[in-house]
């Protein structure tokens, strides 16, 4: 079992960045793929991207491509997704999720673990 807590979350003007950062505790986190999940208010919990447990291959979802940036190390059992170019629309609750699965997933559902969530608020 591992736990996850999220950090770095705040206010941040359009065009700003933010970094968070899931640090996790338990059973290591290099024995899963991570990823980071959004919600807003009134919307559905939402793919943002995820990392395979080498941190070799990334998956994006089209909304933030080019924009966000996830990394890991698996030696401070941390991963990061730096956020540039902030849009309004990233407001959401950002959360961090551990996947046991043997491949990188989008999927909401193949990932057992989950974080409280941090705040992201893009004033614009």
């Amino acid at each position: 079992q591992v736990q996850l807590v999220e950090s770095g979350g705040g206010l941040a003007q359009a065009g700003g960045s933010l970094r968070l950062s899931c640090a996790a505790s338990g059973r290591t986190s290099s024995n899963y793929a991570m990823g980071w999940f959004r919600q807003a208010p009134g919307k559905e919990r939402e793919f943002v991207v995820a990392i395979s447990k080498s941190g070799v291959s990334t998956v994006y979802a089209d909304s933030v491509k080019g924009r966000f940036t996830i990394s890991r190390d698996n030696a401070k059992n941390t991963v990061y997704l730096q956020m540039n170019s902030l849009k309004p629309e990233d407001t959401a609750v950002y959360y961090c999720a551990a996947s046991d699965q043997a491949w990188i997933t989008s999927r909401r559902n193949e990932y057992r673990y989950w974080g409280q969530g941090t705040q992201v608020t893009v004033s614009s």
